[in-house]
């Protein structure tokens, strides 16, 4: 795991592999990562060491997003098993739909393109978001989003803070009035965003789309093969790394008269396995354990987000 690779580790396989860089290119490549200027002669002086006198005093979180970066771009075996180690195997494929915060009916899609995978929302787009851009290396951020918000309305603007509140606003009417432990969490995670740099903070996404089913539950009588359609809230991290964090309530483990359900807990269980296997990570808050005490589900919340962070290597 984390702690069998060093940053000198990391620093050394950088080197390493940017050594394949010609040495008149090597600092626009460098620069590109958002290392420290230099020149040409002083490459042809030593590749490797032009690297690692940039990055050797960087912290792990630090290279590690660097890592990701560099192997997007060239190849190296030994770069790629560090990274192995260090566990950032993300969810593999293109990322294409982020369809989410719907605060009324449940949009309904066709496949535009089925070839392309284009979707198209063709009812009740009104009530959700799209996000319609390349996901970044760095996964989206919560700036990333506000700005997005802020040019869809075509208000673009260098001030994240107005947008942003308009944005929380928005985001917060997708969650379940029914549910003080989803609302508390999302309002805990969110406190984020006022105490840090905006461009670090994960956005935290709530009520994805994840499986799409055209049918409701009684049009199709039996049970459909996508059983929980929409994640409670989404982290898109760097190196394609998806946190899916779930707030259960009784419907998820009861049926509909409220009693214990052995089989609606057992295809929760599956589909936990089933995402899992997929690449992404699932995290579960028992609704009463958000419910109880505030001070105590507060610090439950908090105490998750700060061990959360760095097991992603984010550095915040």
């Amino acid at each position: 795991m984390t702690d069998r690779v060093r940053p000198v580790d990391l620093v050394l396989a950088i080197a390493e592999t940017l050594h394949q860089v010609h040495h008149q290119e090597l600092p626009e490549v460098c620069e590109r990562y958002g290392l420290e200027p230099g020149t040409p002669s002083e490459a042809y002086d030593g590749k490797r060491w032009y690297v690692r006198r940039r990055i050797k005093s960087w912290e792990l979180h630090r290279l590690v997003v660097l890592g990701g970066r560099v192997l997007d771009d060239y190849r190296s075996e030994e770069l790629e098993e560090l990274m192995r180690r260090c566990g950032t195997r993300g969810v593999a494929g293109d990322f294409k739909n982020l369809i989410f915060a719907a605060n009324g009916p449940k949009p309904e899609l066709v496949l535009r393109d089925a070839v392309n995978n284009q979707v198209e929302i063709v009812k009740n787009a009104q009530y959700c978001l799209v996000y319609d851009r390349v996901l970044p290396n760095e996964g989206l951020s919560w700036a990333a989003l506000v700005r997005w918000w802020s040019e869809s309305h075509g208000r673009p603007t260098d001030d994240l803070v107005h947008p942003g509140r308009l944005l929380y606003a928005r985001l917060a009417e997708s969650l379940d009035p029914n549910s003080p432990p989803e609302q508390l969490f999302f309002k805990e995670y969110c406190a984020l965003y006022g105490t840090h740099p905006i461009d670090k903070i994960p956005a935290l996404i709530p009520q994805v789309y994840l499986h799409y089913d055209p049918y409701t539950a009684r049009e199709r009588r039996t049970p459909g093969p996508l059983p929980r359609q929409r994640m409670d809230f989404l982290l898109l991290l760097p190196q394609s790394q998806r946190v899916v964090i779930e707030i259960d309530g009784k419907q998820h483990y009861c049926d509909d008269e409220g009693r214990p359900s052995p089989r609606k807990y057992a295809e929760m269980m599956a589909e936990d396995r089933r995402l899992r296997l997929a690449g992404y990570e699932v995290f579960r808050f028992g609704a009463a354990e958000l419910a109880a005490d505030p001070h105590t589900a507060t610090a439950a919340v908090r105490a998750f987000i700060t061990e959360l962070f760095p097991r992603y290597h984010l550095g915040l």
